[in-house]
């Protein structure tokens, strides 16, 4: 076989083997991908070379969390089956060939070409990268899955804490179509590097491996745990997933209708103030809410292991449209406000990210969680575009009417407020799986072998 070395089987891991050294791996892959989060960086320099306006520009970053969503679904059965080295080896492809495509597209004036190339091409790279370390983290901390997963996905949320102010200073204060291309090329270069320490580090438990002392346990009051396995194609029958599938998108479109456009906003926001907010402040500011998204799914789905999924979706639902509440009402009276609303929002974004693999385990087993967690992720790509489409259309529709500051997102948060009730209401309608969805113990046992 020509790329045998990314077979499964060349990667179970020996006994003497640490578990703890799989999180750093797909840390590598996580950090390296979560350079979306960056892309209102690239925003304001696109729109002046290539006369875009602000829903043009956020298109790449949109079909990039379309494609993640379509391409996790698709491909997580083949994550499953090819096991995590396969998938982060074709994610690091993906996703730095995206870079390079873009990098051709603005050197040559195509901006369809940035579309395909970073919306397209490295949105597969994010999907697949996403998922790739999920079921392996899961099958390594059964004791702890809510902090393994945890561990692994707040790289994703802070890969932007390294991104942006790296993209902004290799940008400039006066970007121009040479300087963004070329940012778009070490960006190619440097993240297939950084992400091959992950493929080449990963490895999967052998059969029958589980942490010394460790046994299952059930506590179906408080997080619904069950011991029984759901196939994957059963799971999408099931009136949990379809709940879960409208937290996530509602929760994640709350959160990602502030991280598209955070750096733009937050200068409008302030401009007609005392104390304007500047480009590289507004960089900074990007960098400080990938750090709570970064942390927040960390330090929300660590806790989740304490107090169970539901009550910490609860949490990032009910809490969050509160603050979306504040900052509505506040306008910009306080930078202060809305700067820390902000954080605690990103920080339940992340989190609600971090927390759903835990949840899908509790619910469906380990069984075919990675392909489950795959089909819920187009609840992501719904959440791609609808965030930032509503952000985006009504801020243009807005400033087209002559408004400023805060009147051109006020309309926004209320619609998120409302977004996050619905969520909140789904939440509270998951119960444990019923019997007739479960698989039998000796397939399941198999087929995870």
């Amino acid at each position: 076989m020509a790329l045998g070395f990314l077979d499964r089987s060349r990667i179970v891991a020996p006994p003497t083997w640490t578990r703890w050294l799989v999180p750093p791996a797909a840390l590598s892959v996580h950090l390296s991908i979560g350079q979306a989060y960056a892309w209102s960086v690239f925003k304001t320099p696109l729109e002046k070379t290539m006369h875009l306006n602000g829903t043009q520009s956020s298109l790449p970053f949109q079909l990039g969390i379309v494609m993640l969503g379509l391409s996790a679904a698709f491909g997580g059965t083949l994550v499953e089956k090819n096991g995590p080295r396969w998938a982060m080896f074709v994610s690091m492809c993906c996703f730095a060939t995206g870079f390079l495509v873009s990098a051709l597209g603005v050197a040559t004036g195509q901006f369809w070409l940035v579309v395909v190339g970073y919306g397209g091409i490295g949105g597969i790279g994010l999907g697949i990268g996403y998922i790739s370390p999920v079921s392996t983290l899961i099958k390594w901390f059964p004791d702890r899955p809510g902090m393994a997963t945890g561990i692994a996905i707040m790289g994703f949320g802070g890969g932007a804490l390294i991104a942006s102010p790296w993209s902004s200073s290799m940008l400039g204060s006066a970007p121009t179509a040479g300087t963004i291309a070329t940012a778009f090329v070490v960006h190619g270069v440097v993240y297939a590097v950084f992400m091959s320490m992950g493929w080449l580090l990963v490895r999967v438990p052998a059969e029958g491996w589980k942490p010394a002392g460790w046994e299952p346990k059930t506590d179906h009051g408080r997080a619904m745990i069950s011991t029984a396995n759901v196939s994957a194609a059963n799971a999408i029958k099931t009136p949990q997933f379809w709940c879960l599938w409208v937290v996530l998108c509602f929760n994640v479109t709350a959160g990602i209708g502030i991280l598209e456009k955070a750096s733009p906003m937050i200068v409008d926001f302030f401009k007609s103030t005392p104390t304007p907010v500047g480009t590289a402040a507004a960089a900074g500011f990007v960098a400080l809410l990938s750090l709570c998204n970064m942390l927040g799914r960390f330090v929300w789905s660590s806790t989740s292991d304490l107090v169970g999924r539901k009550n910490i979706y609860r949490t990032y639902l009910g809490v969050g449209a509160v603050l979306y509440l504040v900052i509505a009402l506040t306008e910009n009276s306080s930078k202060l406000v809305f700067i820390l609303c902000a954080m605690v929002i990103l920080s339940f974004y992340g989190g609600g990210f971090a927390t759903v693999p835990a949840y899908l385990k509790d619910l469906f087993g380990t069984y075919q969680v990675g392909a489950i967690h795959g089909r819920l992720l187009t609840a992501w790509s719904v959440a791609g575009v609808l965030g930032p489409l509503i952000v985006n259309r009504i801020a243009d529709s807005q400033k087209a009417a002559g408004k400023s500051g805060p009147a051109l997102y006020e309309l926004s948060f209320y619609i998120m407020i409302g977004l996050l009730v619905v969520g909140f209401v789904a939440n509270e309608l998951v119960r444990p799986v019923k019997e007739k969805y479960h698989e039998p113990v000796a397939a399941a046992a198999r087929s995870e072998a």
